[in-house]
C-alpha cells in the first residue's frame, strides 16, 4: 500500500501541482487511514493491499472517525484524501474497481469570514514600528490588504515580483496559476521605504535571497512566521478577536464589494478559479449592509431590542 501512496503523491506533486501543504495533509491522512484499516482487518500495516478496504470497512472508519469528535471540515479533509487516491488508482490500473465511487464528503455549513472595517485595518496596518521588522510588517500588511494575497503568495514573493513604478506584483497562485495584482499608493509607499530602510538591515552577507520580506536571520520570512506576527498586531488591536493574516484579505474583498466592485473582477483579483468561491462575499457585504441599516435606520430596529 505505502508504495502506491508514494505513487500518488508524486502525481499530485508533477502533474496536478499540489502544494506541499497539501501533499502533507493527504501523506498523513492516507497513514492514518491504513494504520486503522490495518488494525480492523488483524493485519501488519505494510501487508496491507488496495483490494482489502472495501465501501463497508471506509464507512466503518467514518463512523470512528465522528466518534473521535473530529471537526466535519477534517473528517471531509480525510475523505477527500482517500477518495482522490483511489480515483488515481482506478485511473492507473491498481484496483479493479473503485469501492469509493459512492462515497461523499460530509455537508459542511459554509462559514461567513470575519471582516474589520476600514478604519480598523488602517489603524492595524500602522501599528508596526520604524525599526527595520516593523517597516518589514508595515509593508507586508499593506501588502496582504491591498492585493488580497494569500499569505503563501506573500512569503513567496521575490525582488522580481514587485514592479513599484507601475503598482503592480506578480503572484504565483494555487494551481501555479499566475496573476498580476494592483498595488495600492499606501501599500507602494510601505514597500518602497521597507526596500530602502528596513530590507537592508535584515540582509546578512552570507545569506542571500530574492526574497522580498525577511526574517531576523536574514531568510525568507515564513507562512508560519507571518501569522505569529500578524496574530501579535491584532491582539493589539482587538484582543479578544481571533484570526490569522488571511483575515486581511476577506476585508479586501468585502471592502472592494461594499464600495460597488463587481464580482468577476473581485474574482480576478483574488485568484479563485470558481465564481461560487467568491460569492460568499456577497453574503458578507448583504449582512453589513443590514446591520448598518438597523442601527442606523429610526425604525430599522427589531421590536425588543
Amino acid at each position: 500500500m505505502y508504495h502506491l501512496i508514494d505513487g500518488f503523491l508524486a502525481y499530485l506533486k508533477t502533474e496536478r501541482q499540489a502544494s506541499s501543504c497539501t501533499v502533507l495533509a493527504y501523506q498523513r491522512d492516507l497513514f492514518a487511514g491504513v494504520d486503522y484499516f490495518a488494525r480492523q482487518l488483524g493485519k501488519p500495516d505494510e501487508e496491507l493491499r488496495a483490494a482489502d478496504i472495501d465501501l463497508l470497512l471506509f464507512r466503518r472508519y467514518l463512523a470512528f472517525l465522528g466518534q473521535a469528535g473530529l471537526a466535519r471540515t477534517t473528517i471531509a479533509r480525510k475523505v477527500a484524501a482517500w477518495c482522490s487516491f483511489f480515483r488515481y488508482l482506478s485511473r492507473e490500473n491498481q484496483v479493479e474497481a473503485n469501492p469509493l465511487s459512492g462515497v461523499s464528503a460530509p455537508r459542511l455549513r459554509r462559514r461567513l469570514p470575519e471582516v474589520l472595517y476600514p478604519e480598523e485595518v488602517g489603524v492595524l496596518v500602522e501599528l508596526p514600528d520604524d525599526s527595520p521588522r516593523g517597516l518589514r510588517d508595515r509593508a507586508f500588511l499593506e501588502t496582504l490588504y491591498a492585493g488580497g494575497l494569500r499569505i503563501s503568495e506573500l512569503a513567496g514573493l521575490d525582488l522580481a515580483d514587485l514592479d513599484l513604478e507601475r503598482g503592480y506584483v506578480r503572484v504565483l497562485g494555487k494551481g501555479n496559476r499566475e496573476r498580476q495584482v494592483p498595488l495600492g499608493g499606501y501599500a507602494v509607499q510601505a514597500l518602497r521605504r521597507y526596500l530602502a530602510e528596513g530590507r537592508p538591515a535584515l540582509v546578512r552577507s552570507k545569506k542571500q535571497t530574492t526574497a522580498v520580506f525577511l526574517n531576523y536571520r536574514g531568510e525568507r520570512l515564513s507562512v508560519r512566521g507571518v501569522h505569529l506576527i500578524f496574530t501579535g498586531y491584532l491582539k493589539r488591536l482587538a484582543p479578544d478577536q481571533q484570526a490569522g493574516p488571511h483575515l486581511l484579505r476577506h476585508c479586501f474583498a468585502t471592502h472592494l464589494l461594499d464600495a460597488g466592485a463587481d464580482l468577476r473582477s473581485v474574482q480576478e483579483l483574488l485568484g479563485h478559479a470558481r465564481l461560487s468561491t467568491t460569492q460568499i462575499y456577497t453574503r458578507v457585504s448583504v449582512d453589513r449592509l443590514q446591520e448598518m441599516y438597523r442601527r442606523a435606520h429610526p425604525r430599522g430596529r427589531r421590536r425588543g431590542k
